[in-house]
């Protein structure tokens, strides 16, 4: 029997070995991916304390370990094949750039011996090939300094602003000798200045009418409870960044003013009348459609606290503190308001959801607000839907609602495996469009090899129907290429190893739903669903 990876030899380990035994000590024991030629080398004696995760496709790949990370709150390992797998996994690593999520990719390259010629399945240029949506790439110079590259990528990885890195690793370099590497601690807390937050702290106090604005930063950053705590002592309204990513603020509580839009009037005109606007985890502002005029309403001040120093360069008023998000709320605690304040007043309830003879998207939301299982996670991508959803599903607790943060479809179908993968326990529901989840329907298979009790809701309504909306913004009338009926999304489903369904009357709509949440194995429904 070989011995284990991290055991004595009598000789100096190789790569490979002082890979796998960094990456057991930071606990980083999965590994997504699609094997190619380059990458088989990295795999000779797999340890058997490590699980290898196959996806079909290199960008399900990707988004599979972007949901276990997410759900894990570390770093998951990816390994893609040379050039072709990096460039494949492209549209998920810009998402996962825009979700923040922690990713080391370790990518294929053609054997250290022949890249002095042009060898098939070359990755010319490795390092420059998945920029600018990564922290940091590197091909290493030498095979013996692959693996501190790659503790590099590890801790680069979970230093804020979170995101993916990048290793290229020649497939010789693998069995060649090195000298092993020792983990090591890495503090990556950010904390703010003390005078600069205490002026933010007065300012708040002050305050007549103050309104925050929470982002994704402050679900990543665990600081749900210290945001509801602060924003209770201040009577604040509490309004979602548009186009946030993550839930972070319980929108069934009275504070709850919305979701932002992301259109630079709109914003203006929802946040008139407050005094202060206090900016926690998130841009100032993410915009979907050009606008002019003034970012915040005249008179109204700004004070943001973001972790991401490129966000708090570009943000174009007020006054931007780089801080971890719950650190930066916990010291804004010590400051009590100056006068008291009235309680905003409350967000308008939902408009009743009419009887129709088709399943509409405010009954199917109301139905699974009704039926979903008290700790589900729901991970989210039908673009269309997603206003719906803000009115009928609303999400209560922290790390219970993910989406694409990017606008790049395909990644939530993925992801929700990854999640249900990192989240034993747990029911995981993917709301996904009928458009979106042929962007990556394979991931069903992977699903279904792990037995994961998943439940994937596929939003019918045989269309791109948020492209229609858009066609006619920029007065288009009909816009071409829309159209995407004919797909049997149960019979895809059953071809890889899923349960499924199909349910088109609203009557069975209830009776449909609590079977696919009550699934021990991937169950997709599909939902076929009128305007």
């Amino acid at each position: 029997m070989p011995a284990r990876q991290d055991e004595p030899t009598g000789r100096p380990p190789t790569v490979r070995e002082a890979t796998f035994a960094l990456l057991r000590s930071l606990g980083m024991t999965t590994v997504f991916g699609n094997p190619g030629s380059t990458e088989l080398p990295m795999f000779r004696e797999f340890p058997a304390d490590f699980r290898y995760v196959l996806g079909l496709q290199e960008s399900v790949v990707l988004a599979m370990a972007d949901g276990f990370a997410q759900a894990g709150r570390r770093p998951a390992v990816v390994n893609l094949h040379s050039a072709a797998g990096v460039g494949h996994a492209m549209g998920s690593l810009f998402t996962a750039w825009r979700n923040r999520t922690p990713l080391v990719i370790v990518a294929g390259q053609q054997a250290r011996s022949l890249l002095g010629g042009e060898p098939y399945l070359l990755n010319d240029q490795a390092a420059e090939l998945p920029k600018p949506y990564v922290k940091w790439s590197r091909e290493p110079a030498r095979a013996e300094d692959v693996p501190a590259a790659i503790a590099r990528a590890c801790y680069l990885a979970m230093s804020p602003p979170h995101g993916p890195t990048l290793v290229s690793v020649p497939a010789d370099d693998w069995d060649r000798p090195c000298g092993p590497v020792e983990p090591r601690t890495v503090s990556t807390t950010l904390r703010a200045d003390p005078e600069a937050l205490e002026r933010v702290g007065r300012a708040l106090a002050g305050a007549a009418r103050p309104a925050f604005v929470v982002g994704a930063a402050v679900d990543q950053d665990g600081a749900f409870a210290e945001v509801v705590e602060l924003a209770e002592r201040h009577r604040a309204a509490v309004w979602a960044a548009p186009m946030s990513s993550r839930c972070a603020f319980p929108e069934t509580h009275p504070l709850f003013a919305g979701f932002l839009p992301p259109v630079r009037e709109e914003i203006v005109a929802r946040l008139t009348g407050h005094d202060v606007v206090l900016s926690l985890g998130a841009p100032v502002f993410t915009y979907h459609v050009a606008g002019g005029g003034p970012v915040l309403p005249p008179g109204t001040a700004l004070h943001q606290l973001t972790d991401d120093p490129a966000t708090a360069a570009w943000t174009p008023v007020g006054d931007a503190l780089l801080t971890g998000i719950r650190l930066g709320v916990r010291d804004l605690l010590a400051f009590d308001p100056a006068v008291p304040r009235e309680l905003p007043p409350p967000r308008p309830a939902p408009a009743p959801v009419p009887d129709t003879d088709v399943i509409t998207q405010p009954l199917l939301m109301r139905t699974l607000a009704d039926l979903r299982p008290t700790r589900s996670v729901i991970v989210e991508e039908a673009p269309s839907s997603r206003p719906v959803m803000c009115e009928y599903l609303p999400n209560e607790r922290p790390e219970s609602f993910y989406t694409c943060a990017s606008g790049s479809l395909g990644h939530s179908l993925p992801a929700a495996v990854g999640m249900a993968l990192g989240r034993p326990g747990e029911r995981v529901i993917a709301v996904v469009g009928d458009g979106s989840a042929m962007y990556s329907i394979q991931a069903l298979w992977s699903a279904a090899e792990l037995g994961l009790p998943l439940t994937v809701l596929v939003v019918n309504n045989g269309r791109y129907a948020t492209v229609d909306r858009f066609a006619d913004r920029f007065g288009l009338g009909k816009a071409v290429g829309t159209a995407i009926g004919g797909l049997d999304f149960a019979a895809l489903a059953r071809a890889q190893g899923c349960a499924a369904g199909r349910v088109e009357h609203p009557a069975r709509l209830a009776r449909a739903l609590r079977t696919a949440l009550a699934s021990p194995r991937p169950y997709l429904l599909d939902v076929r669903v009128g305007d």
